[in-house]
């Protein structure tokens, strides 16, 4: 293994989501982030795997618990989690709490409109991410709008579609 590889763990949210022609639904198809990262044109090492295709408002705290068990048996110490926007700061709050993660540093990320449908913040927010993981202390964090927040102290201005410092 690569000690500078990142773990990427997809979990699904708007990210990922696709709009279905006959009903007009998103919906999720597959993943979009190895398209988006061949776009991107990266030279990182990164291992996809692919936990969930969900939406955030759907989570629980079981598949919290897949998140936090992924995290915990990788291998990697720098992790990227793609996740829905309405809960990212609750699953964020959950990894912070729990025990054998205090050596890995963890960045969750997002998107507001989907990949697929074009004019996305997806390709900008992914890139802050891969970028804050290998800048960032240990710990857990959430980065969207450009900006990167202790997973504790960030909420979603829904008015203004953007996160922001509490």
């Amino acid at each position: 293994m690569n000690p500078a590889s990142i773990q990427l763990l997809i979990t699904g949210g708007t990210l990922d989501k696709d709009y279905q022609t006959t009903s007009g639904e998103l919906i999720f198809k597959q993943t979009h982030l190895n398209e988006l990262l061949r776009e991107a044109n990266t030279t990182l090492t990164i291992e996809p795997q692919v936990l969930m295709l969900k939406d955030s408002l759907e989570m629980t705290d079981n598949d919290r618990e897949i998140i936090y068990l992924a995290c915990l048996n990788t291998k990697n110490n720098q992790i990227v989690i793609t996740h829905g926007t309405d809960t990212m700061r609750e699953t964020a709050v959950y990894l912070s709490k729990h025990a054998g993660l205090t050596e890995k540093t963890i960045v969750l990320t997002g998107a507001m409109r989907p990949f697929k449908l074009g004019h996305s913040d997806a390709s900008f927010n992914v890139a802050a991410a891969l970028m804050a993981v290998q800048l960032a202390p240990n710990g857990v964090y959430i980065t969207m709008n450009g900006q990167l927040f202790h997973a504790d102290k960030v909420h979603k201005n829904r008015q203004l579609g953007q996160f922001e410092a509490v």
